[in-house]
């Protein structure tokens, strides 16, 4: 017999779920709008201006909602410089960067990587307990998500050495946020998924408009050149996929924990490929349908409640 307690939690669960999955799409769609803007933008300077704006945001809606950020002491102010550093100013660098050299779908294809990367690394530092039904779903998603993108680009294994310059980079995002996932754990559960997120978006923006400015690439004028599609593209990346996105995941981590959040990263590249169809009028075909199939399959193996055990009366 199920208890009040326990329909809460299901309900809860599932606005995490829902949350988490529109977290993915609007990050499916960062990658085709980060490559459309590096074609113009140097790749720092769209770092800053992305967070630059983030951070104006989330002033806005602390100003207006009225909510408190708590303050955090000397300890947690390190770790959120951690994260800043990681989870915005170094992860931005190798993404703008690395989709400087290779197109989107390649870099969705190695960002498919997180969930093992978050399951390997929650087994080996916070000791967290991988069930063989948490393996098999990482690795249905990823195998789902690969067939996605494959599917759509099958010569993208063909590259120059400036094509695996860009590899790396974009492998140096997967490392990077899986230290901004795993290690924000104690700050969000003392803080807030709100203030956490806040501080290190502010104070990894600080640290990008710095190196920006030590490179003497600081120009506010040049968002005058822009035209409305790279506004758009720059609202989109700062508002959606960096203010509320962020923020929405962390409360994903605080409630589920970095390993069950992280295997929804394999719905990027399945919402990549459907605004693709929807937007650009690229063929959607049946192996991109299984593949996406198999990327939910993944998801509910590694998010199924766990079986209940009968209560002797």
């Amino acid at each position: 017999m199920h208890t009040q307690a326990s329909t809460f939690a299901v309900g809860s669960d599932l606005r995490v779920y829902l949350k988490l999955a529109g977290v993915s799409m609007i990050w499916g769609g960062t990658f085709v709008a980060g490559r459309f803007l590096s074609t113009d933008i140097a790749p720092l300077l769209l770092a800053s201006l992305r967070f630059l704006l983030a951070s104006v945001i989330l002033l806005v809606f602390i100003g207006v909602t009225r909510i408190p950020l708590v303050l955090p002491d000397r300890k947690q102010f390190a770790q959120l410089l951690l994260l800043g550093f990681f989870g915005i100013f170094f992860y931005n660098l190798c993404f703008f960067y690395g989709l400087h050299y290779i197109n989107a779908s390649r870099a969705s294809l190695i960002v498919v990587l997180n969930p093992a990367v978050f399951g390997l690394a929650s087994w080996l530092f916070f000791k967290e307990r991988l069930s063989p039904a948490k393996v098999l779903g990482i690795l249905v998603c990823m195998g789902g998500a690969g067939l996605v993108i494959i599917s759509g680009n099958r010569s993208m294994f063909e590259g120059t050495a400036q094509t695996w310059v860009g590899d790396l980079l974009i492998f140096g995002c997967v490392l990077s946020w899986a230290v901004y996932s795993l290690f924000s754990r104690n700050l969000t559960r003392a803080l807030g998924p709100l203030t956490t997120v806040t501080y290190s978006i502010w104070l990894g923006t600080a640290m990008l408009w710095l190196a920006t400015w030590m490179r003497g690439e600081a120009s506010l004028a040049l968002i005058e050149t822009l035209n409305p599609h790279q506004l758009l593209s720059l609202v989109y990346l700062g508002g959606l996929g960096s203010a509320l996105a962020y923020i929405w995941y962390y409360d994903g981590i605080q409630r589920i924990g970095a390993t069950r959040a992280g295997v929804f990263i394999g719905l990027n590249p399945l919402t990549a490929v459907i605004l693709g169809a929807l937007l650009l009028g690229e063929q959607l075909t049946l192996i991109m349908c299984l593949g996406g199939g198999l990327i939910l399959v993944g998801i509910y193996l590694c998010n199924r409640p766990a079986p209940r055990l009968p209560v002797r009366k």
